[in-house]
């Protein structure tokens, strides 16, 4: 029995931890116990696959590919990642980044099994600070884009006329209009749908407030992208 496989599959329990922690504070579908399978299990599937091309060469004469599950594994992953990821809309896709962590997680779990160790955990590190500072960073000193976010407003607007005059309200409070769908409801109500951009600061409730207080629009809902 080889202790050091045994320190792989907990060092890589250890760093799919790590990774399915960020997922699991965030509250995403994939979380702990799926980042901590697929690290473990591609670590297993890396020990084995290599062992078996020592082992088994020895006795039948078979020359064989060290790393051919860790192959198949990237691939494989590949499946369950796209599984997360969801399409809300024309142009709204989310599941993204949970996916490509998926993905890192199996990486990361082959890379141990392999016996790089110290790659491995840079690698965890990087991939923190990547998804966590980096955001962060980009949202107070990056350029105006991505200091943004994006929201969908639904607005009923009592008057029809008014419509021209609730959006160039909405435009005189720092909102950055992308796309707008008016809809009837009836001959009194109209339904104005809109994609707006605001500053992270402002919080959903700031947003709802300024526009729940422009004349001719009896009601507003909001939903973070």
């Amino acid at each position: 029995m080889d202790f050091n496989l045994f320190v792989k599959l907990g060092i890589s329990a250890i760093l799919g931890l790590v990774i399915g922690l960020e997922r699991e504070l965030k509250r995403k579908p994939v979380g702990l116990k799926t980042c901590l399978v697929i690290s473990i299990s591609s670590c297993l599937l890396t020990i084995v696959s290599i062992e078996s091309a020592y082992i088994f060469p020895l006795k039948d004469h078979i020359t064989m590919d060290p790393l051919r599950l860790a192959a198949q594994i990237v691939s494989g992953i590949g499946f369950l990642g796209a599984g997360v990821i969801l399409r809300r809309g024309n142009d709204s896709v989310s599941g993204l980044t949970t996916a490509a962590l998926i993905w890192g997680a199996a990486g990361i779990g082959i890379a141990v099994g392999a016996g790089f160790y110290w790659e491995a955990i840079v690698s965890v590190a990087l991939l923190i600070v990547s998804v966590e500072l980096i955001p962060l960073l980009t949202a107070l000193f990056g350029p105006k884009q991505l200091r943004e976010k994006e929201i969908l407003l639904q607005l009923t607007i009592s008057r029809a006329e008014k419509i021209d005059d609730v959006i160039e309200a909405i435009r005189q409070q720092t909102i950055a209009i992308k796309t707008f769908h008016i809809k009837d409801i009836d001959e009194k109500h109209h339904l104005l749908k809109l994609k707006v951009a605001v500053y992270q600061k402002q919080t959903a409730t700031d947003v709802y407030y300024s526009i729940r207080n422009i004349p001719s629009v009896t009601s507003v809902e909001i939903e973070n992208l």
